[in-house]
């Protein structure tokens, strides 16, 4: 056990406060992937989403670093994102307007493991800063993102039952993890050496792309009868 002092508790409050702030885009992946699920499978998709991705997150932590900087990774996975947040948005105003889809809880749990992958490693670096190589430390923090993500993501689609346009802001705040990813790309990011006002711009393209892209899809939709 690692001695007690001040700075092990700052060093958790630090963890504890990163996971706070790191929980919200893994939340609205689940919340929206399990949105039109049964009640029962709601309930087992984000358990185990959020504990696989908690998996997930301790075996990429001895990576982390090192596929920060592998080129092309993070742009692929900003790619994705946008279109997993294209596709939830699209599947949710179907279902808003009567249209029926063949959802599962394993193609629901696919959605929350490929998002993951792709959004974590700036998250894992923060965790694993803060634990400064106290492995103890580490777990701590990436087990104490489950009961996080867990609550926000229960809590997410109960609000996105009720309140449907909040699927919209979900899948704008995706928009904008995904450009986010895209633009600090190495390779991106070496070629255009884009200023922070700039990368503030693609941001927030990305999000409005998203909900662009997605405004167009539901207008092409057929009307249920």
């Amino acid at each position: 056990m690692p001695e007690i002092s001040l700075q092990l508790v700052i060093d958790i409050l630090k963890i504890v406060l990163i996971d706070l702030l790191l929980a919200g885009d893994n939340a609205v992946v689940i919340a929206m992937a399990v949105k039109s699920l049964t009640p029962k499978e709601r309930k087992l998709g984000i358990t185990f989403g959020a504990a696989v991705a908690v998996v997930l997150r301790i075996g990429l932590t001895f990576f982390a670093a090192q596929l920060l900087g592998v080129p092309w990774l993070k742009l692929v996975g900003g790619v994705l994102i946008l279109w997993i947040a294209i596709k939830l948005l699209h599947d949710a105003a179907d279902e808003e307007a009567g249209v029926q889809h063949a959802h599962s809880l394993w193609s629901a749990i696919w959605f929350i493991l490929v998002a993951d992958i792709t959004m974590s490693t700036d998250n894992i670096i923060a965790v694993a800063a803060s634990s400064k190589g106290n492995m103890a430390l580490l777990i701590f923090g990436l087990g104490l993102s489950i009961p996080f993500v867990v609550f926000t993501s229960s809590l997410l689609s109960r609000i996105m039952d009720k309140y449907p346009a909040v699927v919209w802001i979900g899948a704008a705040i995706l928009g904008h993890v995904g450009a986010e990813l895209m633009i600090s790309d190495p390779v991106v990011h070496g070629a255009l050496h884009p200023s922070r006002a700039v990368e503030i711009g693609v941001q927030i393209l990305g999000a409005l792309l998203v909900v662009g892209v997605g405004k167009y899809l539901s207008s092409r939709r057929t009307p249920a009868v």
